[in-house]
């Protein structure tokens, strides 16, 4: 087999499976797993695939640029923000994250909610401008412009001194193996410390995003409380998940 070839059969692999194991792709290519694993970081080269250790898995589409994102799954997206904004307790303080599924749930907050907002999204900051009854906080510093968030030493430092009862945390993939991960390093340490600030911690996950991934590690699983979702209950990352203990709660 051609190495084109045998790409092309890894590539339809993958979305059939969801992930691809270097290890048993060379025993049953009859191949050796360094092809495969040149042939996996080719593939990571042209985007095409998420590279984790022994093998890959889908690449997130959420890595598009903001305005692309804003476009993907939107319906998606609404619902998940619906059941995150059900998590919203009258009088709470709530961390909302960036990116475009955290812009859904102001959407969905009641008109009558009274609640403190912190967000280091001036986008989610500018949708909570006529709630009524929502104070907001912005943390200030330099504008990630791909995900419209502030992060670096200034917005960090500001995130330390909050304390919150909930963070709605966004990222741009979802998996049993990988983790919750993000496309950028600067960013998935603001969501960490964000993370930190927080009781409570729930996923905001549309379905395209579990089963994918991306280079960057935010947190394992066991350190949320848990992931919302719109995915169906039998998708195979899910099962896997629940098995492990984490709760799914269904959008």
């Amino acid at each position: 087999m051609l190495p084109a070839q045998r790409r092309d059969l890894l590539l339809a692999r993958l979305r059939a499976d969801g992930r691809l194991v270097a290890k048993e792709l060379a025993a049953e290519l009859g191949v050796t797993e360094d092809n495969i694993r040149r042939d996996l970081r080719e593939m990571a080269a042209a985007g095409l695939c998420q590279r984790v250790y022994g093998g890959a898995l889908p690449v997130s589409p959420a890595v598009a640029d903001y305005a692309t994102r804003a476009a993907v799954a939107s319906s998606a997206k609404q619902r998940v923000a619906t059941a995150a904004a059900a998590l919203i307790h009258p009088g709470s303080t709530v961390l909302i994250d960036g990116g475009t599924t955290a812009l859904a749930v102001t959407a969905a907050l009641p008109a009558d909610l009274s609640a403190t907002v912190v967000t280091h999204s001036p986008t989610v900051a500018a949708a909570l401008v006529d709630h009524p009854t929502i104070e907001v906080y912005v943390l200030g510093g330099r504008l990630f412009k791909h995900s419209a968030v502030t992060c670096g030493a200034a917005a960090a430092e500001a995130a330390r001194t909050v304390t919150a009862d909930l963070f709605l945390l966004g990222v741009t993939g979802v998996h049993d193996q990988a983790g919750l991960t993000t496309g950028d390093a600067d960013e998935a340490a603001m969501k960490r410390i964000l993370a930190s600030r927080a009781a409570d911690t729930y996923v905001l996950a549309s379905a395209e995003k579990i089963g994918a991934a991306s280079p960057f590690t935010v947190l394992p699983l066991d350190q949320v409380s848990g992931i919302v979702t719109d995915a169906a209950s039998d998708h195979p990352v899910l099962v896997r998940l629940r098995e492990a203990g984490v709760v799914v709660v269904p959008a």
